[in-house]
């Protein structure tokens, strides 16, 4: 594979979300108990109650926001928007190089973990007893370094969803690959940050078309609600967008969730988008830019700035390693004997459907938001009482590369996982006292 295939995978707003029968979905703010029982009395179906009533997610006839906002204890009704993702296709010509049979054999081409000291730091924390919901595409089922996915609680959030009969199993591949990066076991292939985590599927994507902003916020909620202690949504809308735009108006609702999934434990990696766009200001993006979420830009593995990585003050929280070098030319160089990690080995190795490979590389902030989220289960796993804001502070104050937390690239930091834990372990290592 030669270009730019694999790189960066980039969303599309596709319009309004319209049910089959052509009705409009709406998010709507709410002043919490009884107002989903209004909105039901005048004529619309509730499909998601969330944070405690605060936000509902409900279908009716088109151009009827302003029907909505008369019924009583109702704040706000703005259409929802649909968001369909563009997945490249993947690289596996490295990783065909050598079949996985037994014991993470890929792993020596995982310089994502290797800069970041994870392997190191499983000496000290490797997950056990937590639990990552993966807000996604959904999660192969029957990836062998997957064997730690929950399918029971796995759940797909997905409005006239194309393929109901896979439940959370992967409507494409950004999932499984998320995931991966996120928990993978090294049973066969790659070791993900946090390889004795629980991880959970929520699928909120079709195998065709876009996911809706409501159904994004109904899989987040859904995390809290069964106590994840991160959720990782490596999605946004494109391009960054400004205070006048439409979006805006769904802001509010997207932060009342995302502060009731914070409240309840669960820390929200996101990822900060591919836009090569700064963020500093009145920029935004959805749903990353709300202070709920624990922003994410992406770094090579040189510790520079990934080429499409947005940034800025006001969001980037923390940066993690998601593949590329810090312009595009560089990272398509493909001679080993001019840049450490040649294309395409310098994009993120991770798991992938089996029957698409079962191994591939791909790169963009949403490869590099779930290296966070497997971090914040190193450290619950470690203080398994911190609330989300603790989990966040530890992340930050073990990252390196930056002063604080106002460096515009980078936030906090580049994580790096064996300064986080050795923080927190007081010098023992996992398993053996020492």
């Amino acid at each position: 594979m030669k270009g730019v295939a694999g790189l960066a995978a980039t969303a599309t707003i596709t319009g309004t979300a319209s049910a089959a029968d052509g009705q409009t979905q709406y998010i709507i703010g709410a002043n919490g108990n009884g107002v989903a029982d209004a909105v039901t009395d005048a004529g619309f179906e509730v499909r998601h109650e969330l944070a405690d009533g605060d936000v509902l997610v409900a279908v009716g006839p088109s151009d009827a926001a302003a029907d909505i906002e008369s019924v009583k204890g109702v704040k706000a009704a703005n259409p929802d928007l649909k968001l369909e993702l563009d997945e490249p296709e993947v690289n596996t010509e490295a990783a065909d190089e050598t079949p996985p049979s037994e014991g993470a054999v890929l792993s020596d081409l995982q310089w994502d973990k290797e800069i970041t000291d994870v392997f190191e730091a499983h000496e000290y924390a490797t997950g056990e007893g937590t639990r990552v919901a993966i807000v996604d595409t959904g999660i192969d089922l029957n990836h062998p370094d997957l064997g730690n996915v929950n399918e029971e609680l796995g759940q797909a959030f997905v409005a006239d969803d194309d393929v109901p009969e896979i439940g959370p199993d992967d409507s494409g591949s950004h999932g499984t690959h998320v995931a991966g990066t996120v928990g993978a076991t090294g049973e066969s292939g790659v070791v993900g940050t946090a390889p004795d985590t629980e991880l959970i599927p929520v699928r909120v994507f079709p195998a065709e078309g876009g996911a809706t902003f409501g159904d994004i916020l109904a899989g987040i909620d859904y995390a809290a609600e069964i106590g994840a202690d991160a959720a990782n949504f490596s999605l946004g809308i494109p391009g960054v967008q400004q205070p006048g735009s439409e979006l805006n108006k769904l802001k509010a609702e997207v932060q009342t969730v995302f502060q009731s999934a914070v409240r309840r434990g669960t820390v929200i990696t996101g990822s900060a988008g591919n836009d090569s766009g700064s963020l500093q200001g009145s920029g935004f993006t959805l749903p990353n830019s709300v202070p709920a979420a624990f922003t994410v830009s992406a770094t090579s593995p040189a510790d520079t700035l990934s080429f499409y990585s947005n940034f800025g003050t006001s969001d980037i929280d923390i940066a993690a390693p998601g593949g590329g070098y810090e312009t595009l030319e560089k990272t398509l160089v493909e001679d080993p004997d001019a840049v450490e990690w040649p294309f395409p080995t310098n994009l993120v190795l991770s798991t992938i459907p089996v029957e698409q490979g079962a191994y591939g590389y791909k790169a963009g902030t949403s490869m590099a938001a779930p290296q966070v989220a497997g971090l914040a289960a190193l450290v619950r796993e470690l203080e398994p009482n911190a609330n989300a804001s603790r989990i966040e502070q530890v992340i930050q104050k073990g990252a390196e590369g930056a002063n604080g937390k106002s460096d515009s690239e980078f936030g906090a930091g580049i994580i790096n996982a064996l300064n986080t834990v050795e923080r927190l372990a007081g010098g023992k290592g996992k398993g053996n006292g020492n």
